[in-house]
């Protein structure tokens, strides 16, 4: 195409400390940097629009009938309320498409205008809702029998995804963060599917941020604390360690989350400072030793990169570390099992040169993840989504008719 693609994104994060928050952040500032035409809606603390260069941002205000879905993410029933004020700055825009970040409120605006306007909807796929409805009841109903429960999570896991499914099969192409989600996608909805790489900023995330005081092995956390992400294992980390016979070690959770006072209350050496951004966060990072990511349910992990542009080796279950591109042994460790997860924290504590060439190795790797590479990438995707979908009307429209 000649002209720069004009781009509506409708993110369901924005400001939250999550990986679609950092995107959606990293994609708009990259749109100003390099001057394309954008234009963002999220929420915000109040309703507003703003304009800048090529840049437009919509933030609307959630009301009275939103409710939480996590410690920092709200869902709005009635969020259809903006919709003709944002159209009429989608007319004003006039964008070649508009991608939303998922089924959330946003998201289902950003449905309501492309339908209503007839524009091409780009769907990118960034969380399993599923997994994540099925853990969080398995928690919620622990005291029930483990068959029964299992069931339960095992019909609500199912459910969930079949939900999520027919939302995204009202797109005209989608977008998922590793060959396996595209394929899933593809295979359920019937519709094209492509690969939307995630980044980091190396800049932010460095080395160069440590400023260690103590020399006790510091083995960190970053993320939600909460049934999902499966951070009760470092509680049973810690005390399989310590049955080791290691005792100068400590914890850093970052994060909020409905785990945090269980996690206090059972990790004996660990501490808690909550959500951290910007400069603190990239210190917090930078002076880990170690970064152990226990997920199971993540498409991706954003804060994998993070650690490893900060120079700080990682331990992630095989899936997640081949969905990242951690190589066993080099940049990282992969561990299914408790066992798996304290051989590779042992291995980190007592090889320090391993330790070393791994630190050197994980920077080296996040070089090559950078945030302007991944969108100048999607670009181009998106390019070649709007080709399949104009190819795949070509050949509807030629079909001849039957009686």
């Amino acid at each position: 195409m000649n002209s720069p693609l004009r781009v509506a994104l409708f993110c369901d994060s924005f400001h939250e400390a999550n990986g679609v928050g950092t995107l959606s952040r990293q994609f708009v500032a990259f749109a100003e940097r390099h001057e394309q035409p954008f234009l963002c809606v999220h929420s915000g603390a109040v309703t507003k629009t703003n304009r800048s260069g090529c840049l437009t941002t919509i933030e609307l205000k959630r009301g009275l009938a939103a409710f939480s879905l996590d410690h920092d993410l709200y869902c709005d029933p009635l969020l259809l309320r903006y919709r003709k004020k944002v159209m009429d700055e989608i007319r004003l825009f006039q964008p070649d498409l508009i991608h939303i970040t998922g089924p959330g409120d946003i998201g289902v605006l950003g449905f309501y205008v492309s339908h209503y306007m007839r524009i091409p909807l780009v769907a990118s796929w960034h969380t399993n809702l599923h997994e994540y409805a099925a853990r969080r009841l398995d928690k919620l109903f622990r005291w029930t029998p483990r068959r029964w429960r299992k069931r339960v999570a095992d019909t609500t896991e199912n459910q969930s995804l079949r939900a999520c499914v027919a939302f995204y099969r009202l797109a005209r192409f989608l977008l998922a963060p590793n060959s396996e989600m595209v394929s899933m996608l593809e295979a359920r909805t019937r519709k094209p599917a492509f690969l939307m790489a995630h980044g980091v900023d190396p800049d932010v995330y460095a080395p160069c941020n440590r400023k260690r005081v103590s020399n006790s092995f510091c083995i960190g956390y970053v993320g939600r604390l909460t049934p999902e992400k499966n951070v009760r294992l470092l509680v049973d980390l810690e005390k399989s360690l310590r049955a080791a016979g290691q005792r100068d070690f400590h914890f850093v959770v970052v994060g909020e989350g409905n785990e945090k006072e269980w996690l206090r209350k059972n990790l004996e050496s660990a501490e808690f400072p909550g959500v951290l951004r910007g400069a603190e966060l990239a210190e917090a990072f930078a002076n880990m030793d170690l970064f152990v990511f226990p997920s199971e349910t993540d498409t991706f992990g954003l804060v994998l990169l993070e650690a490893m542009a900060s120079g700080v080796p990682v331990v992630v279950s095989p899936e997640t570390g081949a969905r990242v591109g951690v190589l066993n042994g080099i940049t990282g460790y992969h561990a299914s099992r408790l066992s798996e997860f304290t051989d590779a924290v042992l291995r980190s504590m007592t090889q320090e040169t391993v330790r070393a060439e791994m630190r050197c190795a994980a920077r080296e790797f996040a070089l090559t993840k950078a945030w302007c590479g991944v969108f100048e990438d999607l670009y181009r995707t998106y390019e070649t989504g709007l080709e399949a979908i104009a190819d795949r009307c070509l050949v509807a429209s030629q079909r001849p008719m039957t009686s």
